[in-house]
């Protein structure tokens, strides 16, 4: 069984899909002004996981990711750089998709835009205003959270202690001050669209619900993004979404809500000017690294940047890399007689896979999952050692399953396959690598230290470290 943390019910709960087999799954995405930051990769790479998660499962996803391609900060990123509001989202929409592809990102099914959701967005805002939810004021559009009966259930704040919160447009004639836009008047050099209230633009939240509404229904499983969307936009979003339509069971049934990325305990945000962009990060450290650390500590929970943590990322991934190669290793040279180590490996890679799976059952533990897969990366290294020590070959069909179990746990987190994507032909690389290795083994036999240790000596220069055992001289990389 599968347990949720419902950021609605602040409670875990089973998790029962709306159409069974099937997972929908609606997550607010960029709005393209600037280069997406590690906060804006955290939810992204966290929902990457839980949809690979639910797809090894055998479930059917529906993954849904929008762009907010039309706010006041691309319309002043526009203005600053003598440039059009298209022209920025686009090219901030481009180096976000070059970024989220180096970290192993899959593509969302539907990646929707406000600029091309117009029409849905005016039929909706039309049919708040006739249903009494809704009111126009001098070309904008409120929402009335007076005529809400629930709002502030996501939050859990009480409308009458609220406090006007990021992007809440303050303005004295609203019938109250947590009124929100869901139409704003057009302003001269801001883009517009025609509609009932005159020319404008949308407000933020209604962008949200208009497409998710499109695509996904009136109902779906989860709704998801970082913690800072809870108040007020997702509050708004389901005020508007289950008032148009008329149905408190409607909109997400699951709300999924990841922590904070801290810069030395402080909350990261462009505003502070404390951020990191991913793509400044990923000149100095692998993606594989980075998507690593974003998993490494529970989705929920506060994560700390530093160096020293993408570092230990780094060296982690290395250790879990190191074992997925002593595995390939000792294949090599497996046969199909039966062999008792490689049968005790497969025993306990079904039982790490069954703990793995169980972790990411509850609430999609990442940490607890990745500490089963250091699990069976030991005990891999065991073996390998001591078939080498023994000189003993293992058995192909049990380490070929053992094998497929660790690429399976490794792919659910997105991690181990950047070799998939390398230009180079490894195999060329190995042959090179056996020759090198003979001729430092003809140097060892012939006493000629000198040769033997200039060899070994340069190639630790490069990365490349020579083991040597009873059974003949192994390398292997020593960064990623």
């Amino acid at each position: 069984m599968i347990k949720v943390f419902n950021t609605m019910t602040k409670t875990k709960e089973p998790f029962v899909p709306l159409v069974p087999g099937k997972v929908s799954i609606y997550v607010c995405g960029i709005t393209p002004y600037n280069d997406p930051h590690i906060g804006n990769a955290r939810p992204v790479v966290t929902w990457d996981v839980i949809r690979r998660f639910f797809q090894k499962l055998g479930y059917g996803v529906t993954y849904i990711q929008n762009f907010t391609d039309v706010d006041d900060k691309i319309i002043r990123a526009a203005n600053e750089r003598h440039s059009t509001w298209k022209e920025i989202s686009q090219k901030y929409i481009d180096g976000y998709f070059e970024v989220m592809d180096k970290l192993n990102v899959k593509r969302a099914d539907i990646y929707p835009r406000v600029s091309e959701t117009i029409p849905e967005i005016i039929s909706m805002i039309d049919k708040l205003v006739k249903d009494g939810y809704a009111y126009a004021l001098d070309g904008d559009v409120y929402f009335s959270v007076e005529k809400f009966s629930g709002y502030g259930k996501l939050s859990g704040r009480a409308l009458e202690d609220m406090q006007a919160g990021a992007r809440v447009e303050v303005n004295d004639a609203k019938h109250h001050p947590m009124d929100f836009a869901l139409w704003k008047g057009a302003k001269p050099g801001e883009p517009f669209w025609e509609s009932p209230w005159g020319k404008g633009r949308p407000g933020w939240h209604i962008e949200c619900s208009a497409m998710s509404l499109k695509y996904l229904g009136k109902t779906f499983d989860f709704h998801g993004g970082g913690s800072d969307l809870i108040f007020p936009h997702h509050e708004n979003e389901i005020a508007q979404s289950q008032a148009y339509c008329h149905d408190e069971n409607s909109f997400a049934h699951y709300w999924l809500h990841n922590g904070f990325i801290t810069i030395n305990k402080e909350k990261m945000s462009k505003s502070l000017n404390n951020f990191f962009t991913v793509k400044d990060i990923l000149a100095q450290y692998p993606a594989e690294a980075l998507r690593y650390f974003l998993i490494s500590t529970h989705y929920r929970s506060p994560l700390d940047f530093s160096d020293e943590r993408l570092k230990e990322a780094q060296a982690s991934l290395l250790r879990l890399k190191n074992a997925k190669i002593a595995l390939e290793d000792i294949l090599k040279d497996a046969t199909e007689q039966e062999e008792a180590l490689s049968q005790k490996l497969l025993a306990e890679a079904k039982e790490q896979k069954d703990a793995f799976m169980a972790a990411m059952s509850d609430d999609f533990n990442t940490s607890l999952a990745l500490s089963h897969l250091f699990d069976l990366a030991k005990k891999i290294n065991i073996l390998h050692q001591s078939l080498r020590e023994k000189k003993l070959s293992g058995n192909a069909l049990a380490l070929r399953e053992v094998l497929a179990i660790y690429n399976d746990l490794a792919y659910i987190l997105g991690i181990l396959q950047s070799e998939e994507k390398k230009t180079f032909d490894n195999a060329l690389i190995d042959n090179l690598m056996g020759i090198i290795i003979d001729l430092r083994q003809s140097a060892r036999q012939s006493k000629d230290w000198t040769t033997a240790d200039m060899i070994r000596d340069r190639l630790k220069k490069i990365g490349i470290s020579i083991e040597d055992s009873p059974t003949g001289a192994k390398w292997k990389k020593d960064e990623l």
